[in-house]
């Protein structure tokens, strides 16, 4: 650990750095030169508490958070909250995205608690890490209503060594309670489409027609909403839940929650219409939407959404991509410590970057009016009063390229670098679906660089996943999520690529996946391993909120292992799996949207197709069919003669299917209904 000196105005600083400075995640790295004696999670912090008979005082965010910058600032950079901290209290700083186990467990808890949750997270709680208060930001003084942090530690101080046991006796309690909650299970349940109908019903009535998403303000993409959607609108011919999908697309594009001059999507928007953003861009939004993108083309043919899946790939291309092949988390709101700056402008601004007529057609394109859309009268470009969106439109994209181009040298965002196993692989997913549909090459070999990256930098010689990677160094080994993402992200590739490998790995993932995770008592996978560190409690997530829960996306990958492979162990645990989640999704299945794409492979017709092909390995007939056609309840296994014995290895049933009459053959079931072998590609409807 280094002493930093700081000149800043002419005068010089001395910073001294604390517990964080050894570390590698950015977000704790940001802390290290606090004034707050903080601590890792870890053996010591909990050590010298109970040495020294102290609460801890937890703090968890992550490096893009703007309201962790803002806390960060007014609290724990100030000097009369340290020493407040520092004679009291055992300060411990999380990074959530390193450690999303503990964050579950008490974000829960302070969900619970308060009736609300978010970043950053503010825990005080004993040296048995059983929490008593929890909240989320705090300003250092009261002001408004709200509880300032030098009042709150002040409090929790005096009552520490005036009457611990009250505290002590509210952390047993809400332990016992957590434990109880979430260790246990609300029952299982069959799957029907009784679930899908419910869902169906409760989108609808949260449905904006005007601007497209769900309920009020902030609105948030939650793109496995549309992806179920979707899925039902395919499945049962729906058309209002195609409304729903397609409307939400356009006017997600047509906002400022779109970023039209380098590309990509912010975290969530402020108001209805999409407009103002707040205005960190997150990679796993990014992965999901880039598939929903996809998705929505291949089915509609809509050339925009092609468009806009394209420039998603292409703003992770440029500035969200490692060298090594894997992918960056995060990118900042703020820069140069105001949030939006790096993404607004002026009209006089433009009139600077580009010539007085093509200025006046970008404002004029983009609504950059004198008066603005945001604040101190600047303005986010938008679509929202385009009364027609074009899919392309060269000169747009030449101009915007010259605006990007003088972004870039105009401010700096803070980026976090780290890569996580979970989120990588739900970029692996987007690109493999949309080297399928778009049959597109060069996303085929980033999708196996970064399975690459995955292989070497975040696997263990066991195979087993970690957590999170960087600067040459893994951390923590992995959760439920990273094993099902990654297995559902190899399943797809092996959809755009035929390479029977990476189903190989998906399935040795989803046998770890089973061994680690498994409830035996009462089915459902936990968060973390059983051999992983113990926490006061071991959660359960279900909930798919802006992530897919990783015990949704565990029963999608089962039911698709089963379909694929016939193997009577993935059979039986996906029934096991779709069970329990019925159980969970019961109340309210719209909060659920990924368990349901579940229960849609298992409550609708599949169709497996077997296709045999000779030495030549002629299926481009076939890549051509998948690629123009949006089925999602279809699996597809490639026998040929060079990778017959590993095809036998996961899908022994297969082993009779020969090559007819010298052409590439195919075996189709539907329905459990199977037809004679054909050289012809018709596929009953």
């Amino acid at each position: 650990m280094k002493t930093e000196h700081v000149t800043n105005k002419g005068t010089q600083t001395t910073r001294i750095p604390n517990k964080l400075a050894e570390e590698k995640s950015p977000y704790l790295l940001q802390h290290a030169y606090n004034p707050v004696n903080w601590y890792p999670w870890g053996d010591e912090a909990f050590a010298k508490a109970k040495k020294e008979n102290k609460p801890i005082f937890l703090s968890i965010g992550y490096s893009t958070c703007h309201w962790c910058h803002v806390m960060a600032h007014e609290c724990f950079e100030d000097q009369e909250v340290s020493e407040l901290l520092n004679a009291s209290f055992i300060s411990i700083k999380v990074d959530k995205e390193e450690r999303p186990d503990i964050d579950t467990v008490y974000m829960t808890i302070c969900q619970v608690t308060t009736g609300h949750g978010g970043w950053p997270l503010t825990i005080l709680m004993t040296p048995e890490q059983k929490p008593f208060y929890a909240g989320t930001y705090f300003p250092k003084n009261s002001r408004a209503g709200v509880l300032g942090l030098m009042d709150l530690l002040t409090q929790i101080s005096s009552d520490w060594l005036d009457n611990p046991d009250d505290m002590l006796s509210t952390g047993d309690k809400i332990a016992d309670i957590m434990k109880r909650e979430f260790e246990t299970s609300s029952g299982s349940a069959d799957i029907s489409k009784d679930f899908v109908n419910l869902a169906i019903t409760q989108f609808s009535q949260n449905f904006d027609h005007d601007f497209g998403g769900f309920g009020n303000e902030p609105k948030f993409p939650t793109p496995h909403n549309l992806m179920f959607l979707l899925r039902h609108a395919q499945l049962e011919a729906d058309e209002k839940s195609l409304f729903m999908v397609e409307n939400t697309l356009k006017h997600m594009y047509r906002g400022g929650i779109y970023d039209h001059v380098g590309y990509g999507f912010s975290r969530y928007s402020t108001d209805a219409k999409w407009l103002v953003p707040h205005f960190e861009k997150m990679l796993y939004d990014n992965a999901l939407l880039a598939t929903t993108y996809v998705e929505a083309f291949q089915y509609t043919k809509d050339p925009l959404y092609k468009t806009v899946a394209e420039q998603i790939f292409e703003y992770i291309r440029r500035e969200m991509t490692d060298p090594e092949g894997g992918f960056y988390c995060a990118q900042d709101a703020d820069s140069e410590g105001v949030e939006g700056k790096y993404y607004t402008f002026t009209p006089d601004e433009i009139s600077k970057i580009l010539d007085n007529e093509d200025g006046s057609f970008f404002c004029n394109y983009f609504d950059i009016t004198q008066d603005g859309n945001f604040e101190d009268g600047k303005s986010i470009p938008n679509l929202i009063k385009s009364h027609e969106l074009k899919s392309e439109n060269e000169k747009v994209i030449r101009l915007c390229n010259k605006v990007y181009s003088y972004r870039l040298d105009r401010a700096r965002l803070h980026k976090d670098d780290k890569a996580l196993t979970s989120w990588n692989a739900l970029m692996i997913n987007a690109y493999a679906i949309a080297a399928k549909v778009l049959k597109n090459e060069d996303y085929v070999d980033v999708a196996k660089r970064a399975v690459g990256f995955i292989n070497t930098k975040l696997t263990d010689p066991n195979g087993l996943l970690y957590v999170s990677y960087r600067d040459e160094k893994p951390a923590h080994f992995g959760l439920i999520d990273d094993y099902a993402f990654y297995a559902m992200a190899l399943l797809s590739l092996y959809d755009a690529t035929f390479d029977i490998d990476y189903i190989q790995q998906a399935s040795s993932l989803t046998d770890k996946m089973i061994e680690l995770f498994w409830d035996e008592k009462y089915g459902g996978f936990f968060l973390n391993a059983k051999d992983a560190e113990k926490l006061i409690y071991r959660p359960k997530e279900v909930y798919d909120g802006a992530i897919p829960s990783g015990n949704s996306v565990a029963g999608y990958v089962l039911q698709r292992l089963a379909n694929l492979t016939a193997h009577q162990k993935y059979i039986e645990y996906a029934d096991k799996q779709l069970r329990f989640l019925a159980g969970q999704v019961k109340d309210y299945p719209a909060g659920h949207s990924f368990a349901l794409i579940a229960f849609l492979q298992a409550l609708y017709p599949t169709k497996e197709i077997v296709c045999v092909v000779s030495e030549n390995e002629d299926y481009k007939e076939l890549s051509d069919y998948l690629a123009e056609h949006f089925e999602p309840n279809t699996v597809v296994l490639l026998k040929s003669e060079k990778n017959f014995e590993k095809v036998l290895e996961i899908a022994d049933y297969v082993e009779d299917y020969r090559i007819m009459n010298n052409k590439t053959t195919y075996y189709v079931c539907e329905d459990h209904n199977c037809t004679a072998p054909t050289n012809e590609l018709i596929f009953r409807k």
